[in-house]
This record gives C-alpha cells, sequence and structure tokens, in this order.
C-alpha cells in the first residue's frame, strides 16, 4: 500500500472517529454551575445551613451569600478556598454574612489566599468588613508575622458597596444587582448573572417585587426564597402568630412566588432560603403550584443546577 493511500485512509478514519464522538463536545458547550451551599433559614440545623449559592462559569468562581458553615460546604464539595475570592451580599442580616469570617479566614489559612478576599455588598459593607479584619487582628498578626509567615495581602478584605446595576464583569461573567423589596431592611439587593447565553438569578430576601421580575425575566434558573406560614406554624407552636406575620410580612410566600415564576418564565424555578422538613417541601410545592405549572424544585444543601443546552439537577450524594 502506498504511502498516499495509506494518508487517505487515516485522514478518512479521522473524520469518520470525528462523526462519531459528536461534532459537539461537553467540553465546547456553554455552562453555567450553581451549587446551593445552604439551603436554609435563620435556625441552625446540621442538614439545612444558611443562604449560600456558589456560582461557576468559564474561569469565574463567585459565591452570592455567605451563611453558616458555607466553608464547610465548599469543602465537602470540594472547592479549592483560594479560588472563593469574590463575594456579593445580598444584604447584611446576619443569616447572610456570619459565614464571611470564616471565609476570609480560613480562605487564607488552609487555602494559602495571597490576594484580598473581594467583597461586593450594600451600603455598610465596607463598614463591616473593616471592623471584621479588626476583630480578628490577633490572630492575623500572630499568623502573619510571627509564626507560619501566610501573605500578608491574603488577611485584607476589598470591600465595595454597590448600588443598582452591573456591580462586576470579568471573562464573559457579568453580575448585575437589583434592588428587591425587604421590607424595613434597606437596602436589599438580587442577583442577575449572565455568561454567555446561559444565565440565572437570585432573590436574595423580598417580598413580591416587579423590579425582580423585571431584570429576572427569561433567565434559564431563578432561585427564590419562599416563606411557608402554615408549616412555620405547625413546626414551632411557640412563636406567637403575630411574629409570623411579621415575617411574613417581608418575605414571599409559596403561592406569591408561584405567581412570580409564572412572569419570570425561567426554565427552571428554585426554592432556596427555606424552613426544613417535607412539610414545608410539600406546602412550598403545592402553592406555587396553583399560580406557576413550570418546572420547580426545592432545593437541599449541595444541590447543583448544571445549566447548559439542558438543565441537569445534580443532587447530593
Amino acid at each position: 500500500m502506498t504511502s498516499n493511500v495509506i494518508r487517505a485512509v487515516t485522514l478518512n478514519l479521522f473524520w469518520l472517529a470525528t462523526l462519531i464522538v459528536s461534532p459537539k463536545t461537553i467540553a465546547e458547550e456553554v455552562i453555567l454551575k450553581a451549587t446551593v451551599l445552604g439551603s436554609g433559614y435563620v435556625e441552625p440545623l446540621p442538614d439545612k445551613y444558611g443562604a449560600s449559592i456558589l456560582v461557576e462559569a468559564g474561569s469565574e468562581t463567585l459565591l452570592i451569600d455567605a451563611g453558616r458553615g458555607a466553608t464547610i460546604r465548599l469543602n465537602q464539595i470540594p472547592v479549592a478556598f483560594d479560588a472563593v475570592n469574590k463575594v456579593f451580599l445580598t444584604h447584611l442580616h446576619s443569616d447572610h454574612v456570619v459565614g464571611l469570617p470564616d471565609l476570609y479566614l480560613t480562605g487564607w489559612v488552609l487555602g494559602r489566599r495571597d490576594t484580598a478576599l473581594r467583597l461586593w455588598g450594600p451600603k455598610g459593607t465596607s463598614h463591616m468588613a473593616r471592623h471584621l479584619v479588626n476583630a480578628f487582628d490577633f490572630d492575623v498578626t500572630i499568623r502573619r508575622d510571627k509564626h507560619t509567615r501566610y501573605a500578608a495581602a491574603g488577611a485584607t478584605i476589598d470591600a465595595s458597596d454597590f448600588t443598582e446595576g452591573i456591580v462586576y464583569a470579568a471573562n464573559g461573567v457579568t453580575v448585575t444587582a437589583f434592588a428587591v423589596d425587604h421590607g424595613p431592611v434597606k437596602p436589599a439587593f438580587g442577583f442577575r448573572v449572565d455568561y454567555a447565553s446561559r444565565s440565572l438569578a437570585v432573590s436574595g430576601d423580598t417580598r413580591p417585587s416587579d423590579n425582580l421580575i423585571a431584570h429576572a425575566r427569561d433567565v434559564d434558573v431563578l432561585f427564590h426564597e419562599a416563606f411557608a406560614p402554615e408549616a412555620y406554624s405547625a413546626a414551632h407552636p411557640d412563636v406567637p402568630y403575630l411574629v409570623i406575620k411579621a415575617i411574613e410580612s417581608v418575605h414571599t410566600t409559596p403561592t406569591q412566588a408561584g405567581e412570580i415564576f409564572a412572569a419570570v418564565k425561567p426554565r427552571l424555578a428554585v426554592f432556596y432560603h427555606i424552613d426544613p422538613g417535607e412539610t414545608f417541601a410539600t406546602e412550598l410545592r403545592r402553592d406555587a403550584g396553583l399560580t406557576y405549572d413550570g418546572p420547580l424544585e426545592v432545593s437541599e444543601d449541595l444541590m447543583s443546577f448544571i445549566i447548559g443546552d439542558e438543565i441537569r439537577v445534580q443532587r447530593p450524594q
């Protein structure tokens, strides 16, 4: 067999193999991934940590809120601590930020982060960050100057207060903040993340918000909070009725959330930042179904949503 014939046969086999593999591999597909690190509410529970969502898009790794246990969940995935150095806060309620000191210090000590932790949040965020660094001055001084000599820059926080609009854009990823209505808690925001042709939105804490609908419309996945008053009252009989009504007044009921999902029309709607237990999940699905008939998930800690041509849901092991 001549060399030309061999070459022709080789090229044809290569062409055939290319067709068999597929003209579009998974590596070429644009993927936006979101992992719910914490799906819970204020109550400290081992199976539902505080509100926190990890977003991975291309070379960007972003954290939206840092509720209780966020660092533990990152370690379970696992994601390298030094890779998580961009944090976006919806508002400054403690259950959305109480995991921040752990992320700040553990990312430096164990993750060997050698750059500042970048932090974006509403008015008051920079003030909080300065006091956070001051609070751990003893620990930082020992580890930085007298003992393990970790990188000084990694023990700093570069914080920025934002208003509504684009707050971050790099490497094809855009993060847009939009104001939401959390009653007297002002300012409070949700986020929209866009990456190529993929998108997601996170409500933060809010009662029904027309501004959220306007900014989240037609996203691939919408993560929305919900407060189920009937299930909450049954699970917490010691909580006075007026307190439950006060909580409900600054959050979104499942029925209201269904109306929001119907208006936004995401490819997938997801409840997050919710109370625990099957009773709550049942009420969420039942009441949202009164006003919304599209795809719906009730999130759990470590549940991932892989947004591509299809949306794949990975449940925790």
